[in-house]
């Protein structure tokens, strides 16, 4: 296994990457919250790019797997600018941008960033805007309140142990709201998505699809697969999108 590289970002955070050199585009893979680049999908995808021969980058965001940070102390902010350090920094070139929950809706803010690096898209149970659409829409008045006087809540997960959910997460949040403003993907995108899925509703999914602006845009929706997406048969998924916004198939 290849030793992992590290990146100094100019916030101060050190991040934890793998690269692999290749013919362009470059596929970049975006993760999940507390989700980290050892994950199936990440690791599979590096394989599959390998054999092609395609340049690739998988990377930890702060405060997730072996990069510097704590996960309560970032925001989605943050691992923006993390990504955003990233592309810049380690990659050249046009893009093919895969990212999975959270990583969707940081895909969306790299779109908005930087589109003109962006040849294709791939999301996967993305998750634009879930700080307020789903975590502060459902909270209840005490939990809300505990944010003020406590500074976080405590959400439980199907995954692993309770998220905590600070304060500046949801704050921070209000500030990079995909859904609220004209989003524009001026490249082949394909939106995958999960009938099983209990983090990200299908109604997530055709909201994304219906609010957003571009010429080759299509939702999968995948019945009884869940939030990992990462069987074999969604696997191969993942891989014929892919293929699809570089034009291959």
């Amino acid at each position: 296994m290849a030793a992992t590289d590290f990146l100094e970002t100019a916030q101060g955070r050190r991040l934890a990457y793998h690269k692999t050199e290749g013919a362009g585009p470059t596929i970049v893979f975006l993760g999940g919250l507390k989700s980290d680049m050892e994950g199936t999908k990440a690791v599979h995808l590096e394989a599959w790019a390998q054999t092609r021969g395609q340049g690739y980058l998988r990377f930890d965001y702060s405060g997730h797997g072996e990069s510097s940070n704590a996960f309560t102390d970032g925001c989605i902010g943050d691992w923006h600018e993390d990504t955003l350090a990233a592309v810049a920094s380690l990659t050249d070139g046009p893009l093919i941008v895969v990212g999975s929950s959270m990583g969707g809706w940081q895909a969306l803010l790299l779109a908005r960033a930087m589109p003109e690096r962006i040849a294709g898209m791939v999301t996967i149970a993305a998750a634009p805007d879930f700080t307020e659409d789903g975590y502060w829409a459902s909270f209840s008045d005490e939990q809300k309140a505990s944010l003020d006087t406590v500074g976080h809540v405590e959400l439980p997960s199907d995954y692993m142990e309770p998220y905590i959910i600070t304060k500046r997460m949801i704050e921070d949040g209000r500030q990079n709201l995909i859904l609220r403003s004209t989003l524009e993907l001026p490249f082949p995108v394909r939106f995958l998505q999960g009938t099983a899925d209990t983090a990200v509703s299908t109604e997530t999914a055709i909201r994304l699809l219906e609010h957003a602006n571009g010429a080759d845009m299509r939702l999968l929706l995948v019945k009884d697969a869940d939030h990992r997406f990462s069987d074999g048969p969604c696997l191969g998924l993942i891989e014929n999108a892919v293929l699809e916004v570089m034009g291959d198939q």
